[in-house]
């Protein structure tokens, strides 16, 4: 088998990509994949070796990871934002053999010190080679090959996810984890996606969630994706409309812009038929302020990178708001306490699971996966519970959990106090140490433009909707509450750059 294969059957003039202006069809996509395959084979890459691919969500960084799969190579999505430090340690890391840069990441690259990354023996660029280094269009001016047949177990490409394991770590996926995870998303589904759906491609392909249920199932149904580089929420609108988008999948920040852009008719969405959000805790007030507003229902999903990475769906089941759904098929999901035993339904515990989708292991770490895999059950870091009907509810994360007093506390549950208060923005909450309760409450606020709140009114309202040991000691107000690519909330970051004593 190979991944790779996903887009042979479908009709050769339906439209496959439309990027920067220009669509490409199935048939187009194939012969260009397979001359870049052939490109690869031919500068001496072979089967097993880490290809990298810098680019944003354009037709480079489609072809280039299909080209990768097909010819038994392993890809290896980076930010192409990122810092030329960590572009350099993700590519020593892996012993990456070659990287493709995107034209918007050519100039980070450069800052790059090639002789820390002794492993790289080809720098791919597009729109023309420079000191030796190789151009896409030339790889792609020679013959094509075809498909490189894998076992279903090889490794297929590996994501960087900070994940359930601290550090940010190198997740090893393979062919099989990858296709069975575009099936059982596929098969989780009462409308699954279909040949005349056009897809809003906004999540980032260097991102799990962009990469296989964007991209993956996309092009495994034979979809058109209207790839987005940048995300603004006006020409967002305006695109969807344009093109008929009938797909929408982001995080929670995409939909809550939607939510509260002014002058936007109620039918700006009307082609929307299947509408996700996920990589971060949905607000149930974004979901409820875009179903009234424009009709639109909200379906909720759960999933990690480990998981390649779908691991549940709300989407037909009826699930209330704030609630991730059920599994999909083929997965097998406990909520256990610390000795492992199951808890009662209605209890929070620790979510584990098992299924075809859990991942080979961290690159180059055994330890690591050695201490999220255990007895063949991927323990997620995630807090969880699930209520009379089966729905599944994330609590928080079990390592951001804090406790005052021997009180379980959840970051995530203040949070939603925080944000119904109408001067807050943005917020975000973490442990601290205190010298009599061991820990406490500290709240990081960004204020709404035009808003002004002082820290004992917020206090207060925490403790109208809060048992006072969840409310916060201390409120901290910031510029801007760090987020990653995918809306989670760098809460370590805040705390890092943030110079605060300890609590009183």
């Amino acid at each position: 088998m190979n991944l790779a294969n996903i887009i042979e059957s479908h009709p050769a003039d339906a439209v496959a990509l439309i990027s920067r202006g220009r669509t490409t069809t199935y048939g187009e996509l194939r012969d260009q994949v397979a001359q870049l395959r052939g490109g690869l084979q031919r500068l001496g890459l072979e089967p097993g070796e880490r290809v990298a691919i810098t680019a944003a969500n354009n037709w480079y960084s489609v072809v280039s990871y299909l080209a990768a799969l097909g010819a038994g190579l392993v890809a290896v999505p980076l930010n192409p934002q990122s810092p030329p430090a960590a572009l350099q340690s993700e590519l020593d890391e892996v012993g990456a053999a070659a990287v493709v840069l995107g034209p918007t990441s050519r100039s980070t690259f450069d800052e790059v010190d090639r002789s820390e990354v002794p492993s790289l023996r080809y720098v791919i660029r597009t729109g023309g080679g420079s000191d030796g280094d190789h151009d896409l269009d030339e790889l792609m001016a020679g013959d094509p090959v075809p498909v490189v047949d894998v076992d279903p177990s090889a490794l297929a490409v590996l994501v960087f996810s900070s994940g359930t394991a601290g550090r940010p770590r190198a997740v090893m996926l393979t062919h099989a984890n990858l296709y069975t995870n575009v099936q059982q998303a596929l098969a989780g589904q009462l409308d699954p996606q279909r040949a005349d759906d056009v897809v809003f491609g906004l999540l980032p392909t260097f991102h799990i969630f962009g990469l296989n249920v964007m991209l993956g199932l996309s092009l495994a149904t034979g979809s058109r994706v209207l790839l987005v580089e940048r995300f603004d929420p006006a020409s967002a609108i305006e695109a969807i409309e344009r093109h008929g988008v009938t797909v929408i999948a982001g995080p929670p920040t995409m939909w809550a812009a939607f939510a509260g852009m002014p002058g936007v008719g109620p039918g700006a969405f009307a082609t929307v038929r299947t509408a996700v959000s996920g990589a971060a805790k949905l607000p149930v007030e974004v979901a409820r302020a875009m179903e009234d507003r424009f009709g639109i229902r909200l379906e909720e999903g759960y999933g990690l990178t480990e998981a390649s990475p779908v691991v549940t769906s709300s989407g037909g089941t009826g699930a209330p708001f704030g609630s991730v759904g059920v599994p999909v098929p083929g997965l097998e999901l406990r909520i256990v306490d610390d000795t492992g035993a199951d808890v009662l339904v209605g209890d929070v515990g620790n979510l584990i699971l098992r299924g075809p989708n859990v991942f080979a292991g961290y690159w180059g770490d055994d330890e690591a996966t050695a201490r999220v895999i255990v007895d063949g059950w991927l323990h997620t870091g995630d807090m969880a519970v699930v209520d009379d009907q089966g729905f599944l509810y994330i609590v928080d994360r079990a390592k951001d959990l804090v406790i005052v007093s021997g009180f379980n506390v959840f970051p995530a549950e203040v949070e939603d106090v925080l944000a119904q208060h109408p001067a807050v923005q943005a917020c975000a909450v973490v442990g601290v140490p205190h010298p009599y309760t061991g820990e406490s409450i500290r709240a990081y606020v960004q204020v709404a433009a035009g808003a002004s709140v002082e820290e004992e009114e917020l206090i207060a309202f925490c403790a109208d909707h809060l048992a006072r040991y969840k409310c916060p000691n201390k409120v901290w107000f910031v510029e801007s509450i760090p987020q990653g690519v995918t809306g989670k909330v760098l809460r370590r970051q805040l705390l890092a750059s943030v110079d605060a004593p300890l609590d009183d």
